[in-house]
């Protein structure tokens, strides 16, 4: 017999489409005790505006209040998970710097809630966040599916990050030779070709053969971009 987390893993792994793949999550969070479920994903590039994309069965009212006022900027759930991966439960403590959002938040149905982030080696960051209308959270509650959430934030993470990052982030997936991460090495720390050239013990026609190799794959208008784009990504 598959464990709890067997079945869910190949549930969440098995979804061939982002619609799929949060009627799944849903589905899961429904069973531990939430109504309301949200998946957020933060690309690491580009740099200046960073790609977000977010999956939710919030009701349409709230996500375009959410949307509206910004409350992205004011979110303290969003703000902790992007400093540490240690799960949050929602109380008024949390939201006490931002108590319009959350009284708006709970006029919304939102008043129970707990979130958790993750990221991956290539700087992909998940926020998933469960929540509900009523019933306080108790300790015997938390003590039973505590340990399932933060297991389902990474599973989600993976899952989702599958059918993601492939398609708005192909850098990611760039086969880069061990010479041409050298290069971007030195590079990154300010280095000119012709001083990675001595350092590498090569010519600099060399290194920038492997620079230019490295653009291409990277998709990147110059080396400095993709020294960039590189460390970004953990191929450093």
């Amino acid at each position: 017999m598959l464990s709890w987390e067997e079945e869910q893993i190949q549930s969440l792994l098995s979804a061939k489409t982002e619609t799929a793949f949060f009627a799944v999550l849903s589905r899961i969070a429904l069973k531990l005790g939430f109504d309301y479920c949200a998946f957020g994903m933060r690309l690491p590039l580009p740099i200046a505006d960073p790609k977000v994309i977010t999956l939710n069965n919030y009701s349409t009212s709230w996500q375009q209040r959410y949307t509206q006022e910004n409350y992205i900027a004011v979110d303290p759930t969003v703000s902790h998970g992007m400093k540490s991966t240690l799960p949050l439960v929602w109380s008024d403590e949390v939201f006490s710097k931002s108590r319009a959002f959350w009284e708006d938040a709970q006029s919304h149905g939102l008043r129970i809630g707990w979130a958790q982030s993750c990221h991956d080696r290539r700087g992909v960051s998940g926020l998933l966040s469960l929540a509900r209308s009523n019933d306080q959270f108790s300790i015997s509650e938390l003590n039973d599916i505590s340990l399932k959430m933060s297991w389902l934030t990474q599973a989600a993470q993976q899952g989702l990050s599958r059918l993601l990052v492939p398609k708005f982030l192909p850098e990611a997936n760039a086969d880069l030779t061990p010479r041409e991460i050298e290069v971007l090495r030195w590079t990154a720390d300010g280095k000119t070709s012709n001083e990675v050239g001595d350092i590498m013990h090569i010519s600099e026609r060399t290194v920038n053969f492997h620079v230019t190799n490295a653009l291409i794959k990277l998709n990147a208008p110059n080396k400095t971009a993709a020294a960039i784009k590189a460390a970004m990504l953990g191929m450093l």
